[in-house]
């Protein structure tokens, strides 16, 4: 069995851009926890208050699989770990596993910790072997590993050694600058692997792009102890991206590292650490990305739907994830054919879906998207469909943007729209245009629908797509939406920003009402009867 150490709460967080709180800290080791996350960095508790306070109330919190560590480093080179106050400060934290981190380059030892190299092999015997002497598990991170041992092997291997003669539990060889190579991790670890009779870890970083495969290559060289965070965030480059690992390990190798059917659970946590995070998802991310399913060639699609796996290497509900078809210029009816069956449309009409293919390389032409935009497809679909009755029409809207002294900018926008037998005519104010129109929408629908009112808008997106025509440049909008429990996209594109924003608008409302009243609302016939 693989031991999984997660470090995304110490080395996750000296990412740029990312800060969490102590409560966002609790959150993410909770779902680590339930996920199966056999050991969790909580922080460094000798660094800062924040750290020091998580390991106080992380206490409160009854794990069912993980056991939590605190990090630190070997005691300083003057002082005997008793007399360090960071030594002091990972027994105050209480965790079972104490983590500490020793140089293991000669470059490092000189010019960094600035004492001799006898001198680093005793602080690390002897904080090793303080802590164990108090009951801790002690994980021994090898800092500066792999440099350490292409420019003095002999030396790098003298750090291990002293580490395990100070009692470590486990080894942690560690690619520091992360820019050691596959077929290097490999033989060294191959090698150390072959001395040392403790359970032996990798720690890698991503700065030559090989995290992952170096983390994937250690395992098969002997390593039992993998450690890296969620998605792979951290400092530079970033760490060894679990979710990638874990799903290599468990889906390409005869190892463990779960326990039976979490992994069907790695997308959700993948992207409920991002959303805590206030980090964007990584689409492309191998196995949990939303794009890591997706097929948009038509040649592709028709072959998957002969065949269901021919270009995907792995099942996408294996990690929880699922299998998209794209919709673009470059699909087929086979992609078309694929979304209907997708939203239920009994009648499969080819004629229907030629015409809106039709549609979509048209309005791709002009600067539309809709590979990212699967509602405003969904529509289309609906739409072409004999009984497609819509919740609302547009009559008219306007909207002006004035700057007046002493009032500052002002947005207003007035919408008139027709449901059903009724017009309805209301205006609104916004910080700006588009916000305005959202707001005046809103306010025309709400008595009617009240659904809308758990509507709320997530992401807006607006791209120029032809630059060089100045302010008549065609702007495509995508627009985020979400009623709490699903989120979706919708698209607009014109010459007019305003225009685009309100076809975007006006199909993510339609898009949210049909999934609010698609099922009770017979008046509103939006699926085929045929």
């Amino acid at each position: 069995m693989i031991e999984l150490y997660d470090t995304t709460l110490r080395d996750g967080t000296q990412g740029e851009g990312v800060c969490l709180t102590i409560q966002d800290k609790l959150r993410i080791t909770s779902m680590l926890d339930s996920f199966g996350m056999h050991v969790i960095e909580g922080g460094w508790p000798g660094s800062n208050p924040k750290d020091a306070e998580y390991f106080r109330r992380v206490r409160t919190i009854k794990l069912k699989h993980a056991r939590i560590a605190a990090f630190g480093s070997t005691c300083r080179p003057s002082l005997s770990p008793g007399d360090d106050p960071n030594i002091c400060a990972l027994l105050e934290s209480e965790a079972p596993v104490t983590t500490i981190f020793g140089k293991a380059s000669t470059r490092h030892v000189a010019r960094v910790l600035q004492t001799d190299l006898n001198n680093n092999l005793r602080i690390i015997e002897q904080s090793v072997s303080f802590l164990r002497d108090r009951g801790r598990d002690v994980i021994f991170d090898a800092e500066h590993f792999f440099d350490g041992y292409l420019n003095d092997p002999d030396y790098a291997l003298a750090t291990l050694k002293a580490a395990v003669a100070g009692g470590a539990n486990t080894i942690v060889l560690c690619d520091t600058n992360g820019g050691t190579m596959p077929w290097q991790i490999e033989s060294v670890v191959t090698h150390v692997a072959s001395l040392i009779n403790v359970r032996l870890g990798i720690h890698a970083h991503n700065d030559g792009g090989c995290a992952v495969a170096n983390s994937v290559i250690a395992v098969r060289a002997g390593a039992t102890h993998v450690q890296g965070t969620m998605n792979g965030i951290g400092e530079r480059c970033g760490n060894a991206d679990l979710c990638t690992v874990i799903a290599n390990i468990e889906i390409k190798t005869d190892e463990r590292a779960l326990p039976v059917g979490q992994l069907s659970r790695l997308t959700e946590l993948s992207r409920g650490v991002s959303e805590i995070c206030n980090v964007a998802h990584a689409g492309s991310a191998p196995y949990v990305g939303r794009s890591a399913f997706a097929h948009k060639g038509g040649v592709h699609v028709a072959a998957l739907q002969r065949e269901a796996g021919c270009y995907e290497h792995v099942e996408p509900e294996r990690v929880g994830n699922r299998q998209r078809i794209l919709v673009s210029e470059l699909s087929g009816r086979g992609n078309i054919r694929h979304q209907a069956d997708r939203i239920g449309m009994r009648n499969n009409d080819d004629n229907r879906n030629g015409v809106v293919l039709s549609r979509i390389k048209e309005l791709e032409n002009q600067g539309f998207a809709f590979e990212a935009a699967e509602a405003s497809v969904e529509l289309m679909l609906r739409r072409e469909g004999p009984n497609y009755l819509p919740f609302f029409e547009l009559i008219d809207f306007m909207v002006v943007v004035e700057c007046r002294e002493g009032r500052g900018h002002l947005a207003e926008a007035s919408v008139k729209i027709r449901s059903g037998d009724q017009v309805l005519h209301t205006a609104a104010d916004g910080v700006g245009p588009v916000g305005a129109l959202d707001t005046a929408l809103r306010k025309s629908l709400v008595e009617k629908y009240p659904a809308v009112d758990g509507f709320r808008l997530i992401d807006y997106k607006v791209r120029i797509l032809d630059g060089g025509n100045g302010t008549t440049a065609m702007t495509r909008v995508l627009i985020d939406s979400s009623d709490g429990e699903d989120t979706w996209s919708t698209v607009g594109a014109s010459r007019n920003i305003i225009e685009a924003s309100w076809l975007a608008l006006y199909d993510s409302f339609e898009y949210g009402l049909m999934r609010a009243y698609l099922g009770r609302a017979k008046s509103t016939a939006l699926a085929e009867s045929a």
